[in-house]
This record gives structure tokens, C-alpha cells and sequence, in this order.
């Protein structure tokens, strides 16, 4: 079951009921850029898995993406934004409390809610590592975003890396709205995150050649009590392996 809420700036956000019973804490699931719920953990089989958990899970497609609304201006964007969404989501569903996994971009949003959210219990996160210390979000020297904003913007890609011409193309083949996600693009989150002020169990989930999470010690480091686990893959296999969601379930369960 799929149904919608509208976010407190009026921007209409698609949440969609993955599975599991009544009891139990809640898991809530923030895919990552020009990902959707559908593609990031239905898919590929994790949200069937955290479903088994006998739990309630939903994922919440990010303002821009899916099914939710995809306006082309900037100020509707940016990881801060999309945190107020998840705890406005949580208000909106009547959490008293929730864990909340995240990947990539969603990662970013995931950590941005745990500096500032009584309701959390646990905090699940993939796809980033150091960039996250050094930059205040996704790798911008992996994935520079101006560069990634342009190729979402352009009639032709030819002349963009290999790697921002991917991404474009992966957007295109999946549906997405460029525009909206170039209005993204343009703010991500690129300023220091209070990771010292996280203080519930954290899980970190890293794939061993993910060019987006290298060094990925350096962050779970600077979270207190932060667990990492490797797993082999890149920023697309990794998520899809089968020791990610095995790990990913058992900290949950």
C-alpha cells in the first residue's frame, strides 16, 4: 500500500508500506540520488528481507524522485531538507520511535536526522565513507556535484566524465525528471555534520572499491560507537550483495 503526505513547505512526498506486522519498532528506508524505493530496496530483494523481520517498513521517496513531487527550483532541495522530511514523516505516521537506514545520498540525509532526533533507535547507513568528514556530505571529489548538476542540464553529455555521463544515463533509464535532480545537485549538503552528537547504535555499510565510500574507518570513527562492516562491491554491487542486507538485517533484528 502507497500513499502520500504533504511536507510542511507543500511539497507532496510518496511513502510506500513495504511489509511487516504491527509490532516492533518501525524501519524507515531513504534510497539514494536518482534512486527510487522501488530500485534501491525492493528490487533487490532488502526490503523483502527486512519485511522478515516481522517488523513495519517503509521507504519514502526523496522529494525529486519516484513518485513524489519534482519541482526545478533549488530551494526545495538539499540533504537538510530531505531530513525534515523523514522526521515530518515520523510525526506523520505516529512514531514514537523508528531506525532509519540510509544509502548514499541517503546516508547523508540519515545522519543529518540522527544529530537531532529523540525518536531514533537505530542508524543504518552505506555507500559513503570519508567524504562525508571532509566534505559535509557525498564525496564532491569523487562525484564533484557542479559537474553532475551541468550533465543533467545538457542536450549533450559526450564531453562530461565517464563516470557523470553514468549517472545521467542511470537516471534517464530509470525514469527520473533531470531537472529536479540537477535542482538537487546544485545545494547538496556540503557543510560539517555534528556526527559527535549522534548517539545511537550505528551500523556503517561500505563496499571495498566504492570510489564514493573510500576510507570509510575515517568516518565510522567519527561517529561514537560506530560499527563498519566491508563488503566487497562497488557504490552499485555492494548494496546488492548478499553480505550487505545479511549484516544490514542482523543489526536491525
Amino acid at each position: 500500500m502507497d500513499n502520500r503526505f504533504i511536507a510542511s513547505d507543500g511539497i507532496g512526498l510518496a511513502v510506500h508500506e513495504l511489509g511487516g506486522g504491527p509490532d516492533g519498532v518501525p524501519i524507515v528506508l531513504q534510497h539514494g540520488f536518482s534512486a527510487t524505493t522501488q530500485t534501491e530496496w525492493v528490487d533487490c530483494g532488502i526490503a523483502a528481507r527486512l519485511d522478515g523481520l516481522g517488523r513495519r517498513v517503509v521507504g519514502l521517496d526523496a522529494r525529486g524522485h519516484g513518485a513524489s513531487d519534482k519541482p526545478h527550483q533549488s530551494r526545495f532541495y538539499g540533504e537538510a531538507r530531505m531530513a525534515a522530511d523523514i522526521r515530518e514523516l515520523a510525526t506523520h505516521l505516529g512514531f514514537a520511535r523508528y531506525d532509519l537506514v540510509g544509502y548514499s545520498m541517503g546516508a547523508v540525509i540519515a545522519l543529518l536526522v540522527a544529530t537531532d532526533e529523540p525518536r531514533l533507535r537505530r542508524l543504518a547507513i552505506g555507500g559513503v565513507g570519508e567524504g562525508v568528514v571532509a566534505c559535509g556530505g557525498v564525496d564532491r571529489r569523487a562525484l564533484d556535484n557542479r559537474l553532475l548538476a551541468a550533465a543533467m542540464r545538457a542536450d549533450d553529455i559526450s564531453g562530461f566524465p565517464a563516470h557523470v555521463r553514468g549517472f545521467r544515463t542511470g537516471a534517464e533509464a530509470r525514469g527520473n525528471d533531470c531537472l529536479a535532480l540537477a535542482a538537487h545537485a546544485d545545494v547538496v549538503h556540503a557543510s560539517p555534520i555534528a556526527l559527535d552528537r549522534i548517539a545511537v547504535p550505528t551500523l556503517l555499510l561500505a563496499g571495498d572499491v566504492d570510489p564514493l565510500a573510500v576510507r570509510p574507518e575515517i568516518l565510522a570513527a567519527a561517529i561514537p560507537g560506530a560499527r563498519l562492516v566491508l563488503v566487497p562491491g562497488d557504490h552499485g554491487s555492494a548494496r546488492t550483495g548478499p553480505g550487505f542486507v545479511a549484516a544490514l538485517a542482523g543489526f536491525l533484528g
